[in-house]
């Protein structure tokens, strides 16, 4: 009898332990990393309602809007529906943009960097 609730008490430890590092865990899905000059990924797919961790890997610092590079000139834009961005991401930092709240396609640039670009997709 003993032996069986060591047994039964491991087992809720184990579901536990993997409930909580799930939850924590998920936290890093929506992470974009930056170099010294760029976004490491170019876009990233999120469901309505998360939010997008920028996670600055290096010293330079960031200043990230909205709108993008083209043509090697700034083009700051307000689209419908996505989260007004101004964050200034010194080095080593990291910055949550968002939610974002309404399914579609937004760009973010940085205003520092030449076609530092980047598309978040809203499912």
């Amino acid at each position: 009898m003993r032996q069986s609730k060591y047994r039964y008490l491991m087992l809720l430890l184990a579901i536990l332990v993997v409930g909580l590092t799930s939850a924590c865990g998920s936290s890093n899905q929506n992470q974009v990393h930056m170099n010294e000059t760029n976004f490491v990924q170019k876009s990233i797919t999120i469901h309505k309602g998360e939010t997008v961790t920028l996670v600055n890997d290096s010293a330079a610092i960031h200043i990230i809007q909205n709108g993008s590079w083209m043509d090697g000139m700034q083009l700051p834009k307000s689209e419908p529906g996505a989260p007004q961005v101004n964050a200034n991401v010194d080095g080593n930092v990291s910055e949550v943009i968002g939610p974002f709240n309404t399914a579609g396609t937004f760009h973010l640039y940085c205003t520092i960097h030449p076609d530092m670009n980047l598309t978040v997709v809203v499912d």
